[in-house]
């Protein structure tokens, strides 16, 4: 995939300031944000743990992976997400982390008890919480996470926030929360029928169970920052789309997927997982594939050869195609409705943000070119440094069939990694 950033406004619009911090957030590293984050979710387990309940937040730092040298720890999307948009409207990002916190705390109790409801006995490498503490044990400090995920919300009146500000993103809050148990709810009555779902009905789901929650997470930035409604509700649509596209490119890696890049081996298809790709396929199939794909679902432990000729088959009717496609059609309009806003200058944080979830979470490459040959130097080396792939830089003018020989070049690679290209 190619993202090209945008030119600078040459004229200010209505929401100047978006582009002033874009310029200062420059300077903060993403990783200053995701340890700011961390520090104070371990801050508010602190408070309010004693020695009677120290093992139950004890679970929660082992499900989430802190001071544990084997864990690899989630990458804090949700909550970079909110902190970002914070930032893309006004300087003291700092006072919105009770707002990230809620956020990433909130993520952790679904996945908590999705881990039980699926059955899942490893997440990131290491037993769920479930697996090692018993289901009853899970099934409350899950209760305890989305407890103190609430509770996060309080300390932004003491950071001067007004109540009416403090009590609106509560609202969304739990508007969001009930959205995502929406969709658990979906996913899990569709998993427990033979038939596929429609590919329409799947958008619902994900709809609610994960594009809800980036979209509210994106949204409580925005609300923070700004009172100004038009740039609330495009913040919230842009996070809905790039949910969307979250999602389904993680239903690519699910099938897919490189095991090295993304930490899950790409089991989906030996699972029975119901993804976009599978009920694409299944609406386009007919004879034999249809059978191969029917007999496949109904093997409760499908054999290597049956997955292989399932994959096959996805392939055949071009599922992968299409799911890609879907990826970016979501990705194009997340980019189109922030950009409704305001004209995004090279170092748009929303532009990181793709970058980090949609192509380094999932061990695909990308090719990125900015206006910034230092920008794009600093980026490469804090990409390859932090999700631990190779990333090639390229730096001065660049003809377009230079560009393309070198973007040819570059995926017939082999392994994950990214080539970032900066423009002077």
């Amino acid at each position: 995939m190619i993202l090209e950033a945008p030119p600078k406004p040459e004229t200010p619009d209505s929401l100047s300031l978006l582009v002033e911090r874009l310029d200062m957030f420059e300077a903060t590293d993403l990783a200053d944000l995701c340890e700011a984050t961390d520090a104070a979710i371990l801050s508010l387990l602190a408070e309010w743990e004693e020695p009677l309940t120290a093992p139950m937040y004890a679970q929660v730092r082992y499900h989430m992976g802190y001071a544990d040298p084997t864990a690899r720890p989630g990458k804090r999307m949700r909550p970079l997400l909110g902190l970002l948009a914070y930032s893309a409207l006004a300087p003291d990002w700092e006072r919105a982390l009770p707002g990230a916190v809620a956020v990433e705390l909130g993520h952790n109790f679904s996945l908590m008890h999705d881990d039980i409801e699926d059955g899942d006995r490893e997440r990131r490498g290491r037993p769920t919480l479930w697996v090692r503490d018993g289901v009853a044990q899970a099934i409350n400090t899950g209760d305890a996470l989305f407890t103190v995920s609430r509770v996060a919300l309080h300390k932004l009146t003491a950071l001067g926030f007004s109540d009416a500000r403090v009590i609106r993103l509560m609202k969304l809050y739990d508007e969001t929360c009930l959205r995502l148990c929406e969709g658990q709810f979906i996913d899990i009555a569709a998993s427990a029928k033979s038939e596929m779902q429609s590919v329409e009905h799947y958008f619902e789901m994900i709809g609610r169970k994960t594009a809800a929650l980036i979209s509210g997470s994106v949204e409580s930035g925005a609300i923070l920052a700004t009172d100004d409604e038009e740039t609330i509700e495009r913040f919230r649509t842009f996070g809905w789309a790039l949910g969307l596209a979250f999602q389904i490119n993680d239903d690519l890696l699910g099938i897919w997927g490189d095991e090295a890049a993304t930490g899950k081996a790409p089991s989906d298809l030996a699972r029975h997982k119901k993804t976009l790709p599978v009920l694409y396929a299944v609406e386009h199939a007919a004879g034999e594939d249809l059978a191969t794909i029917t007999r496949l679902y109904a093997t409760e432990s499908p054999d290597e050869g049956l997955v292989a000729a399932g994959l096959d088959v996805l392939e055949r009717l071009g599922a992968r195609s299409y799911t890609r496609e879907q990826a970016a059609l979501w990705r194009e309009r997340a980019i189109s409705e922030i950009r409704a806003v305001s004209a995004l200058n090279p170092h748009a944080i929303t532009r990181l943000e793709e970058i980090i979830e949609q192509v380094y979470a999932s061990g695909e490459r990308a090719l990125v070119f900015t206006h910034f040959a230092e920008w794009g130097q600093k980026l490469a080396a804090h990409l390859s440094s932090r999700f631990e792939v190779p990333v090639g830089c390229y730096h001065g003018g660049l003809s377009r069939g230079a560009r393309d020989a070198l973007v040819t070049e570059f995926q017939a690679l082999d392994g994950p990694g990214a080539l970032v290209l900066s423009l002077k």
